[in-house]
């Protein structure tokens, strides 16, 4: 029988449920065992594409085309395998199954209920995964935190769960805070004790307390919390701040969590964890041999969340050119007035993100023409390739009134315009192109350099399209289409070949970099800057 573990969490709200959980997913799999993640999340929402990026950070798009919690990108770059509509489920998904099946007299006319009819949905999702693979453990992230209103749902299928599948079948792990306070000098243990309290309430005991902390535990406060929480004092673990989330997998082999957990569940240890591919990403990492500076123009920059597979991504790259990218948040209506060469000049590459809507875009388009026009290594992602697009028709070919449809649906010529299929598309969630499609390479391209073969797949989220209609006016500008959708014919990389790198992809290369495999694209990219940034000091 397929084990569970459940991760919740207590006293506050991110405090890192998903590096936990993937974490150990990441120290059970490297023991041989087969583990997959799945995150339920308390909100309304069927699911995050609506959601605005201030909101909830960016929304993680899986190869099936689901629009998922950004958890589901740590998930994948821990573990280095895909997910699935199946790894993310909303409290609005599940009350729109309980409703549809109202509707079609599913039910033979009983009144429909919290328990059992959400709870029983609730538990026929935690059991999904078990029909895609044949998984030796699943992990499942309860989203929100012990005490909410919107969370209780979960804790009663959790509760139904332990019940019906045993306890040598079930786990609990709490993540809970330990607050240090400076003025008593010492760390407080009551915020934890109520929290489990709070679990206690609802008929939940947790097997294993993970907590949050500034400073170490020490035995006293390990032993504390053992005997007010009800947990063995070496279920006690310590997950103190790491300076990287790629840390927190061997502090919890450290403490031991895995074998924890495996001795709970009734399982055998497995081999000896294999983390010696992680441990070289981690020596790369943090004895860098070079460093660059890569401006990252984005509208949402007040939160990093909003780009996090972004970020993320260019710590994979740097990794594998041992290299320290730090990446420099620029708003782009900063752009728009006359100081954008204060902003840039100190730059050895710069990353335009993707985005909705026009707010930013003068700004976008003016970093774009000055990454063009002073050679620095330029890469465009989705909104930033079209930008790219609009830019270079507009100032290289002179174009009249050359723009982008969701800009400016009214404009003369439209460069970037409306897919067909999308024409008659009136509601706003789950309806882009989304997912992973099929995409051609030009052979001696920069695209087909950097990732070593023609025929590649990559996950989509997008409305607007570059328009066919003008692909051989683009060539008079110097740029050229060197990506293709051999499905469709829709453009979706566009490189100018006499620019020491400039490339812009309409699809998502971040939703696909992990720690084992880093993006190709994010790569060289790096690798360009470093050169660019070389050939500067040299002058």
């Amino acid at each position: 029988m397929t084990k569970y573990i459940f991760v919740t969490g207590g006293v506050t709200s991110s405090l890192g449920k998903g590096i936990i959980s993937a974490s150990l997913a990441k120290l059970l799999q490297s023991r041989g065992f087969k583990v997959t993640i799945q995150k339920f999340d308390p909100y309304i929402n069927i699911d995050p594409g609506t959601l605005n990026p201030y909101e909830h950070g960016e929304c993680y798009v899986t190869d099936d085309g689901a629009e998922t919690d950004l958890d589901l990108g740590h998930y994948e770059r821990f573990l280095n395998t895909p997910t699935s509509q199946a790894n993310n489920v909303t409290t609005g998904r599940i009350y729109q199954t309980v409703i549809k099946k109202e509707r079609a007299g599913d039910y033979l006319g009983k009144t429909v209920q919290v328990i059992p009819h959400i709870t029983d949905e609730i538990k026929r999702r935690v059991r999904l995964l078990e029909d895609q693979a044949d998984y030796d453990l699943i992990i499942t992230e309860l989203g929100g935190t012990v005490g909410d209103i919107e969370s209780l749902p979960y804790l009663e299928a959790l509760r139904q769960i332990r019940q019906e599948f045993g306890k040598n079948n079930t786990l609990v792990i709490h993540l809970t805070l330990i607050p240090y306070l400076a003025a008593a000098g010492e760390l407080k243990t009551k915020p934890t004790q109520h929290s489990v309290k709070e679990l206690l309430m609802t008929g939940i005991q947790p097997d294993i307390l993970v907590c949050r902390t500034e400073y170490q535990l020490t035995k006293e406060v390990r032993n504390k919390l053992a005997l007010f929480c009800n947990v063995e004092k070496n279920s006690v673990i310590e997950a103190l701040d790491a300076k990287t989330i790629y840390d927190v997998p061997m502090y919890m082999l450290k403490e031991n969590l895995d074998e924890i957990v495996l001795k709970k569940l009734k399982l055998p240890k497995g081999n000896t964890p294999e983390l010696s591919a992680w441990k070289e990403f981690l020596g790369r990492l943090k004895n860098p041999t070079a460093e660059v500076k890569i401006g990252l123009i984005g509208k949402y920059n007040e939160l990093a969340d909003a780009y996090k597979s972004i970020y993320e991504s260019f710590i994979h790259a740097g990794s594998a050119n041992e290299c320290k990218v730090q990446v420099v948040p620029i708003h782009s209506e900063e752009l728009e007035g006359p100081e954008i060469l204060e902003k840039m000049k100190s730059l050895d590459g710069i990353l335009v993100a993707p985005g909705f809507g026009e707010r930013g875009i003068k700004g976008k388009i003016k970093a774009i023409s000055y990454a063009r026009k002073n050679d620095i290594p330029f890469f465009g992602i989705c909104l930033g390739m079209q930008c790219a697009v609009v830019e270079i028709f507009k100032n290289v070919l002179k174009l009249p009134g050359c723009s982008s449809a969701e800009i400016n649906p009214k404009a003369k010529n439209l460069v970037i315009d409306l897919m067909p299929d999308q024409l008659k598309v009136t509601e706003k969630g789950g309806t882009m192109r989304l997912g992973s499609y099929k995409c051609k390479l030009t052979k001696g391209s920069k695209a087909a350099k950097a990732y070593g073969k023609v025929d590649i797949n990559e996950r989509h989220r997008h409305r607007y399209e570059f328009n066919n209609k003008y692909l051989k006016r683009l060539e008079k500008t110097g740029m050229v289409a060197t990506g293709i959708n051999p499905e469709t014919n829709l453009v979706e990389i566009v490189e100018i070949p006499e620019h020491p790198f400039f490339v812009g992809v309409q699809f998502h290369p971040e939703l696909k970099s992990t720690v084992e495999n880093p993006h190709p694209l994010f790569i060289a990219f790096v690798k360009a800057a470093m050169k660019y940034k070389a050939k500067n000091e040299k002058a």
